[in-house]
C-alpha cells in the first residue's frame, strides 16, 4: 500500500512546501488529463481500453519523467498519494456487504497468512542469493510480500536499516506496481480466471489498494470488491510481521520498545475505517441512497491518488538502485504471482 511516512521520503525526493495547494492542483490536472484521454479512447475506438485509473498513474509518471516538481509541489503530491487514497479506501468499505465478506472465508484468510509467510521467506532467500545485504533483502521481501512502501517504512526502523537500503528497496515499488496494473488483466485472461478468482489474484499480487482497484475495476465490480478485501487482509499481516521482526532483531538484548512502530502504523486508521463502514453496511444501518454517491466519490479520489502516485515515480532513483535489487524485486513478484495462482487452485476458486 502506498502510504508514505517520513522514512519513505527517499522514494519521492519531495520535501514539504508551504501548503498542499500547488501539488494537489497538479494531481487534479493530471486526473483531468486522464479523463480526457479516456474520453478520447471512447470517441476513437468506441470503448476505453485503458481506464482513467490506469491512465492517471501512467500520465503522472510521464510528467515526472520529463519534469521533477520542486519543493512547493511536494506536500500536495504527498497529500494526494496518502490522505486522498486513505479517504477513498475508507469509502470503499461501503461497497462491501456481508455476503462479500463471508465469500472470503477463513480458508482464504489462512491461505493469505501462509502465502505472506512463504513469500517473505522466498523473497529474502532470493535477496541473499543475489548478494543483497541482510537488511536490504529483508526490506525488499517485506515490501514485496505485504504492502510495498508502507511495509518498508514500518520495518526499516525495526531492523535498523539505513537510508540507502530504504531508498533502494522503495524505488522499485512504484515501477513494479505500474507494471502489475498494466499486465494483470492480460495475465488473468490468459489464466482464464473468473471475476472472483481474478480479484483474489490481484489482491494477492499487487502492492497497493488503489493499484488493486486500477487492475480490477476494468474487469468487473466484483473483481474490485474481492481484490480490495483480499489486499486489506494482506495488509493486516504487517502488524504481526513487524512485531516478529522486532523480536528477532533485538533478541540479543537491548530495549526493543523504542524500535517498534506506533499502533497507527501497524493498523492504519483507514483500514479501521474501511472495516467499520463495511460492517455498518452489513448491519443495514447505511441508507441505500448513500451507496452510489459514495462509490463515485471513492472512484474519483482513487484516480486523484493514482495521479499522485505516478508523479512520485522517480526514474533516476530506480536506475541508481542497481541491477541486483531490480532482479530480486522482479523475481519476487513473479514468485508471488505463482504462489497466488497455486493458492487459488488449492482453494478451488477457479
Amino acid at each position: 500500500m502506498q502510504v508514505l511516512s517520513p522514512p519513505a521520503a527517499p522514494s519521492t525526493g519531495f520535501r514539504p512546501g508551504r501548503g498542499i495547494g500547488p501539488g494537489l492542483a497538479l494531481c487534479l490536472l493530471v486526473t483531468a488529463g486522464a479523463f480526457g484521454l479516456q474520453d478520447l479512447e471512447v470517441r476513437l475506438f468506441g470503448r476505453a481500453w485503458l481506464e482513467a485509473l490506469v491512465l492517471a498513474i501512467v500520465l503522472g509518471a510521464a510528467v515526472r519523467a520529463v519534469w521533477t516538481p520542486g519543493e512547493r509541489w511536494g506536500l500536495g503530491i504527498h497529500f494526494g498519494a496518502k490522505t486522498v487514497l486513505e479517504v477513498a479506501i475508507v469509502l470503499l468499505g461501503l461497497s462491501l456487504s456481508g455476503p462479500a465478506l463471508e465469500a472470503a472465508g477463513w480458508p482464504l484468510v489462512a491461505g493469505i497468512a501462509v502465502l505472506v509467510a512463504v513469500s517473505l521467506t522466498l523473497s529474502y532467500g532470493l535477496g541473499r542469493l543475489f548478494g543483497l545485504r541482510p537488511r536490504l533483502a529483508a526490506l525488499v521481501a517485506c515490501g514485496n510480500s505485504i504492502c510495498g512502501n508502507s511495509a518498508i517504512a514500518a520495518v526499516a526502523p525495526v531492523i535498523d536499516a539505513d537510508g540507502d537500503d530504504v531508498a533502494a528497496s522503495i524505488s522499485f515499488t512504484a515501477v513494479l506496481g505500474v507494471a502489475a496494473v498494466l499486465l494483470l488483466p492480460l495475465i488473468g485472461g490468459l489464466l482464464h480466471l473468473t471475476a472472483h478468482s481474478y480479484g483474489v489474484f490481484a489482491g494477492l499480487v499487487v502492492y497497493a489498494v488503489p493499484q488493486v482497484l486500477a487492475a480490477t475495476a476494468p474487469v468487473s465490480a466484483l473483481s474490485a470488491q474481492v481484490g480490495a478485501l483480499v489486499k486489506l487482509v494482506r495488509v493486516l499481516m504487517l502488524g504481526p510481521v513487524v512485531l516478529v521482526l522486532s523480536v528477532i532483531a533485538h533478541r540479543g538484548g537491548g530495549d526493543a520498545a523504542g524500535k517498534r512502530p506506533p499502533l497507527h502504523v501497524l493498523v492504519p486508521w483507514f483500514i479501521v475505517g474501511f472495516l467499520a463502514l463495511a460492517a455498518a453496511r452489513s448491519m443495514g444501518v447505511v441508507p441505500s441512497a448513500v451507496l452510489a454517491p459514495a462509490a463515485d466519490i471513492s472512484s474519483a479520489l482513487t484516480i486523484v491518488a493514482m495521479a499522485a502516485l505516478g508523479l512520485s515515480v522517480d526514474v533516476p532513483a530506480v536506475a541508481r538502485s542497481g541491477v541486483r535489487v531490480a532482479i530480486v524485486a522482479t523475481l519476487s513478484v513473479l514468485a508471488l504471482g505463482g504462489l497466488a495462482v497455486a493458492l487459488i487452485r488449492l482453494l478451488g476458486l477457479q
